[in-house]
């Protein structure tokens, strides 16, 4: 069999990837073999910190709206419970901003389901 030569094709790919870890340290970002197995790992990285910054905006959100309702006697589990009952739909994230926002509506909310 002949031999077949890639020509460009081989050198677009090899760059593409040299030039996504462009920035890395040491052979990571000249090397095309081990650029090309940090750029696996650096993926499989990104597809795990995507569901974890999930988790961890949500964690923020029950932390803020906890602190302000802390301040009217009241915990968490029973705030949304109580809104739950008056089915007031509002999301952690909506009502950790209006908790740090607009701290009148946030206690207005508050009178509305006690």
């Amino acid at each position: 069999m002949t031999r077949v030569k890639r020509g460009y094709v081989a050198r677009r790919r090899r760059r593409s990837i040299l030039l996504e870890r462009a920035g890395s340290k040491g052979a990571h970002s000249i090397l095309f073999r081990n650029a090309q197995q940090q750029n696996m790992k650096a993926m499989l990285y990104s597809q795990k910190d995507r569901k974890d910054r999930k988790r961890n905006f949500r964690a923020l959100w029950v932390t803020r709206i906890n602190a302000a309702i802390r301040e009217q006697d009241l915990s968490y589990s029973k705030f949304i419970f109580l809104l739950k009952n008056k089915k007031i739909l509002l999301n952690r994230k909506m009502l950790a901003q209006i908790s740090i926002l607009d701290i009148k509506g946030f206690k207005t909310l508050l009178d509305m389901i006690n």
